[in-house]
């Protein structure tokens, strides 16, 4: 049976590559060779068309692609109250790559007073016939990155203080996208499956952290943010181990987390990436509560070759032994361009494999 509420049985993850267009744009803008009015200009006209295309192949929620954003999370965060972004040192290791050098730290108390993404989903949202869904990267994202180095002692002397404002600062920002209309919010988990990773958290024990206890934590900021919501707002988490032009950060099965992930998060849907064997195995969905749903995150974003329909509907299958298949979707394991830099695929591939995922939702649920 097809879901009439979020998430749907063929989903996305929510970031799209950038047309040629808006990357000329955003370039002659960073060069002062054309104004933000007509940067933001483009930017709707690219926005408009992907909204279109989104729901032509069939898909029931519709995002902006990002594309008013050059971070997935960094973008965010530095229109909260109390963080900068700044240059650092060296970017975030991924495997084979370093990250652009971009970071973000907190200069002061965090908190919510208004926020330019408000009226980024408002322009979907008066543009979508499909439900109008935002995507922010989940709290955790400013401090798993660099820790400490994101939260200067100066600041926050002591980090139960600095995890409840921002727990605090989050509520306020998931509760203005309500206010604004929002009913379909995701939350962008990486630092949770992280910890899934082995050397991650061994890293986090050097420091003087203990795995475990960061995803507890990670896992109240969450709850924290979905504590003021209306009861027919849908707040899904998606969950990746890193994604910067077609690279990951780590590996490991979700059994660290499961606990957390599934008891102690009351999200109502989890976007899990399963599209290779650096996510392990189907048995920790045994724990999915009834009342929640899971998407099966089956078809990579990294590569442009397409899946077969078949070998798809054969891993649904095996996830169906460990969770009701009634409880399951399908979408990619990762946005196309989490970064601005996006992913090695053409725009083709990418809108290919949207449409098989759309098929494949058909012809298994109705």
């Amino acid at each position: 049976m097809q879901r009439t509420q979020p998430p749907f049985r063929a989903d996305h993850v929510g970031s799209f590559l950038r047309p040629a267009d808006l990357k000329a744009a955003r370039d002659k803008r960073a060069r002062e060779e054309i104004t933000a009015f007509e940067l933001k200009s483009v930017e709707d006209h690219e926005i408009e068309k992907l909204i279109r295309k989104q729901e032509e192949i069939g898909l029931k929620a519709v995002t902006d692609g990002e594309f008013r954003r050059s971070w997935w999370h960094l973008d965010f965060l530095e229109g909260l109250d109390g963080i900068e972004g700044y240059e650092m040192d060296q970017g975030v290791a991924f495997a084979g790559m370093n990250t652009r050098a971009r970071g973000v730290r907190t200069i002061g108390p965090i908190g919510f007073t208004d926020h330019p993404m408000i009226e980024h989903y408002r322009f979907v949202q008066s543009h979508a016939r499909a439900i109008p869904k935002m995507c922010i990267p989940s709290p955790s994202a400013l401090f798993g990155r660099t820790g400490r180095a994101a939260v200067p002692e100066k600041v926050y002397p002591n980090l139960d203080t600095f995890f409840a404002d921002l727990g605090a600062a989050y509520a306020k920002a998931v509760r203005a996208f309500a206010d604004a209309g929002c009913r379909y919010l995701q939350l962008d988990e990486v630092f949770i499956a992280m910890l899934c990773d082995p050397q991650y958290r061994a890293q986090w024990k050097e420091r003087g952290f203990e795995p475990d206890a960061l995803g507890r934590i990670y896992g109240d900021l969450i709850n924290a943010a979905m504590s003021d919501i209306p009861a027919d707002m849908t707040i899904t988490m998606h969950l990746c181990r890193g994604n910067y032009r077609s690279t990951f950060m780590g590996s490991g099965g979700y059994e660290p987390v499961a606990d957390v992930l599934f008891n102690r998060i009351k999200v109502h849907g989890y976007f899990m990436e399963y599209d290779s064997d650096r996510a392990g195995g189907f048995e920790p969905l045994k724990l999915v509560p009834k009342d929640r749903t899971v998407v099966l995150g089956l078809v990579t974003s990294k590569t442009g070759k397409l899946e077969g329909k078949d070998e798809i509907r054969r891993r649904i299958e095996e996830a169906a032994k460990y969770v009701p298949l009634d409880q399951l979707c399908l979408s990619t394991q990762c946005g196309f361009a989490s970064t601005e830099d996006g992913n090695t695929l053409t725009e083709d591939e990418q809108w290919a494999k949207l449409a098989m995922i759309a098929e494949v939702a058909q012809e298994l649920w109705g």
